[in-house]
């Protein structure tokens, strides 16, 4: 019994591309589909287009997560979820059998995007049921709304490389440690119990020219923000900013950005330190100019970095609130207690932890 992706009982959840709505495209990290079915089988039909990595979706079963290793040849799959690997806190458990052993009756399927669309974009196309099977929508999703627009630390980037905390990222270790479902940018959301769109992506900067996504051709945030899909090499397409409206953006810049040159560390009052801090002061404008009652919180991360980039932040923000003396505060500063200091390598789970438990409550205080 074939379940096509159009039947209103799916929820969908992030930038998704239904240009095709037989056929949507999860582009971002987080980026989600789910339904409740019932009976005992569930095949996902599926097409993976990739850039590299060795991708994965994840997805949970009645609240148990799994992944599953997607192909690389960008023809339509199906994957049985029953060859799910269950997956917790960083750990695989391919001897488990739990996906093997469905029971009869409602089970609720979460099917999300693990890794960003640097990596991949996967095509939605249907699901395979028993036949007789009956489905239904989830809860609905929450009112309130968070963006983070970051680099690959809001992506959940190696983040399951739990033997690795504080240390450097493991060598070639193919996008397998990826997980958005960890990645403080989802448990903030989760806390506070907001729908996210994480329009993070590893590897980019603020600016074009810097950092380092798609290169040699290097694009930034400025660039890529209104797009939904953003990846050069996968295609690319306009979104719709009008189309969600966050409550709150964490924007999470400051540390790809440098790349090539550390120019905020070598020449903090130089030519590109100054374009880099009006590009950051335009960003926001832009993002108020968008959503004028939106909340935004600025910052970088526990990942290694010079702290000329958070006094320029810190700069920039105060220059903000003083333009905009006399109104409600809407742009903040916000720096972690190991800012900067934590980690060469990407933060790995407790390390988003620690960064979700601070953000929570800041972005908490700033609610009420």
């Amino acid at each position: 019994m074939f379940i096509k992706p159009n039947n209103p009982s799916f929820q969908y959840s992030g930038r998704i591309d239904f240009t095709d709505p037989e056929t949507p495209v999860l582009v971002y990290a987080a980026s989600f589909v789910k339904i409740i079915f019932s009976g005992k089988t569930c095949r996902m039909i599926l097409k993976n287009e990739k850039q590299w990595a060795r991708d994965s979706v994840g997805i949970f079963l009645d609240g148990v997560q799994g992944k599953i290793e997607l192909s690389d040849d960008r023809d339509i799959h199906e994957y049985d979820i029953s060859n799910a690997i269950k997956t917790d806190n960083g750990k695989d458990f391919p001897e488990d059998g739990y996906f093997k052993n469905i029971t009869d009756g409602y089970h609720e399927l979460m099917i999300f995007k693990r890794m960003d669309g640097g990596q991949h974009y996967v095509s939605f196309v249907g699901l395979e049921l028993e036949e007789g099977a009956e489905v239904k929508a989830p809860a609905p999703l929450p009112v309130k709304k968070l963006e983070v627009i970051g680099d690959s630390v809001s992506c959940g980037e190696v983040c399951e490389a739990i033997d690795c905390v504080g240390k450097p990222d493991p060598e070639n270790n193919e996008g397998v440690f990826s997980n958005s479902w960890y990645s403080y940018s989802w448990q903030v959301a989760r806390n506070l119990d907001m729908e996210l769109h994480d329009t993070s992506q590893g590897g980019i900067s603020l600016l074009n020219g810097t950092g380092w996504f798609n290169m040699p051709d290097l694009r930034g945030v400025e660039s890529s923000f209104d797009k939904l899909k953003y990846n050069p090499p996968l295609g690319m397409n306009e979104w719709d900013l009008n189309a969600w409206k966050p409550d709150v953006i964490i924007l999470a810049f400051g540390q790809n950005d440098a790349n090539p040159e550390d120019f905020m560390k070598n020449d903090y009052m130089g030519e590109k330190a100054e374009g880099w801090r009006a590009g950051y002061e335009k960003f926001i404008r832009r993002l108020q100019n968008l959503y004028p009652s939106v909340k935004i919180v600025c910052a970088t991360t526990l990942l290694m970095h010079d702290p000329a980039w958070d006094k320029a932040i810190d700069e920039v923000v105060s220059k903000v609130n003083a333009e905009d003396a006399g109104k409600k505060p809407a742009v903040f500063h916000y720096v972690y207690k190991r800012n900067g200091a934590a980690t060469p390598g990407h933060p790995r789970i407790p390390e988003h932890n620690e960064m979700a438990a601070e953000m929570t409550e800041f972005i908490r205080s700033i609610m009420n």
